[in-house]
């Protein structure tokens, strides 16, 4: 295992291994891990855990890099890096998959699309499965097949005492429960997911109608008229960017099927009830994931600074979505950033199955800022805090992994299961040696009404 520290003279070479697959270019420089750990296997983490201990320094962690505050970058800290650390291992017979959490998505599915296999993964294409199942992970299709997290069934962990374990349903339940949703305030580091996969589907068919955004509300209230006649393979976003220096309103709907016929009829019913005004419309296009994720990718462009907040959103007779989103959806500061939203029902009516991931609401929405130029970062990010000051009044809470805590602090978890998360920590790492951002504050913020002290 190479290690590089901050103070040994390589001074290029562990800026290199600091900053490498860090995403954004907006990046926390006034924090500085004391040395990069660059880890091949599940023994390179152990040995980096023992000589935090030994230094008496704390442990971050990073698998992707994707996340805008950049939790793998802490002070005084050891960073593992498991960005050389990838393995997969395909399970045909049982239907399973295990992998390291540096895996993408993408490579995932590649691998399990020789099986005829599919995992509802990520998004975007290079985001590590490592901070992705953490968080939840709200992947392909996520109010009809679930979080991702749900179809983890066990994971290997290096303990904050430099001791490897296994944790599922049965074995060191608690740490396999705070493993699916838990976060940055997950008090361990997964070496390997066990995970549960579905069959890959044979067709992907979308549909897309682009509205000029003075249609914002007409767009906007069809959308929302759509959710209750989706079917269990298909999902619905809208979203708000800029097309050809337009700021345009889209309304996409994919369906995942298992023939042509199938998702031409899961389409159908939405191109009949299409409004007829709008800039332009793809019916039924033939899709594949390599397809999905190149458009993800050219949504999320590489070297580009980033911030990003998020918000659910509970159906109510008084209030009005359309209205609330309106400033940020219409307002966006640049023309690379775009705002999106869809519904999380039915899983939100579901009963929410043991794991930390405990938010439900039936709407969902993230603003993603985007710029280019380090004079454009006060705007941008003064423009985000100033939108969600409002919109934040209206949400219950917020998900984990499209959230800054810099940018402010809200609910991610109910307050029982903050509550037990904290309990957690507290058993499996005493010291706080695990350094995953700012869990202690961020879950002070969680529980309202609360008088907790430092977890």
């Amino acid at each position: 295992m190479l290690i590089l520290w901050d103070d040994d003279g390589e001074r290029a070479a562990y800026d290199d291994a600091c900053w490498a697959k860090v995403f954004n270019a907006r990046r926390p420089k006034h924090r500085r891990p004391r040395a990069v750990a660059k880890a091949r296997s599940e023994g390179d983490v152990l040995t980096a855990v023992t000589l935090a201990i030994q230094l008496n320094l704390r442990v971050a962690v990073k698998s992707g890099g994707h996340s805008f505050e950049a939790w793998s970058i802490q002070d005084d800290s050891i960073m593992v890096d498991l960005g050389d650390y990838k393995a997969i291992n395909v399970n045909c017979t049982g239907r399973t998959v295990t992998a390291t959490p540096s895996v993408t998505g993408m490579e995932l599915n590649d691998a399990l699309a020789c099986e005829g296999l599919f995992f509802p993964g990520g998004h975007c294409p290079d985001v590590g499965l490592g901070g992705f199942l953490l968080q939840g992970g709200m992947g392909w299709n996520c109010a009809n097949w679930g979080w991702a997290c749900e179809f983890l069934q066990g994971i290997d962990v290096v303990t904050a005492q430099g001791t490897p374990i296994y944790c599922d349903a049965s074995q060191n339940s608690d740490l396999f429960w705070a493993a699916r949703g838990g976060g940055p305030a997950f008090p361990g580091i997964v070496t390997q997911f066990h995970l549960r996969v579905m069959s890959c589907p044979q067709i992907i068919r979308s549909s897309c109608y682009v509205f000029p955004h003075t249609l914002y509300e007409t767009a906007f209230r069809w959308a929302l008229t759509l959710v209750d006649g989706l079917d269990v393979d298909t999902e619905i976003t809208a979203k708000a960017n800029y097309q050809q220096s337009e700021l345009c309103f889209s309304v996409i709907v994919t369906t995942f099927k298992g023939n042509v016929h199938d998702a031409t009829e899961a389409l159908q019913p939405i191109q009949d009830s299409r409004p007829t005004e709008m800039l332009r419309e793809e019916f039924c296009t033939s899709e594949s994931m390599s397809s999905l994720y190149a458009m993800q990718a050219i949504a999320h462009p590489k070297n580009h600074r980033y911030t990003s907040d998020n918000g659910f959103l509970v159906d109510d007779s008084e209030l009005d979505i359309v209205s609330v989103l309106a400033e940020p959806f219409l307002t966006l500061p640049h023309e690379k950033s775009y705002a999106f939203w869809t519904p999380m029902r039915p899983w939100s009516r579901r009963k929410i199955p043991e794991m930390a991931l405990s938010q439900q609401a039936d709407h969902y929405f993230a603003i993603y800022t985007i710029w280019e130029n380090e004079s454009d970062d006060q705007r941008c990010q003064g423009w985000l805090q100033g939108v969600m000051k409002s919109t934040a009044e209206k949400c219950v809470g917020a998900y984990i992994g499209d959230s800054e805590f810099s940018n402010r602090l809200t609910r991610y978890w109910s307050d029982p299961s903050t509550e037990r998360l904290m309990d957690i920590r507290r058993k499996w790492d005493p010291q706080g040696r695990i350094a995953g951002g700012y869990p202690d504050a961020l879950i002070r913020s969680s529980v309202r009404g609360s008088t907790l002290v430092n977890s």
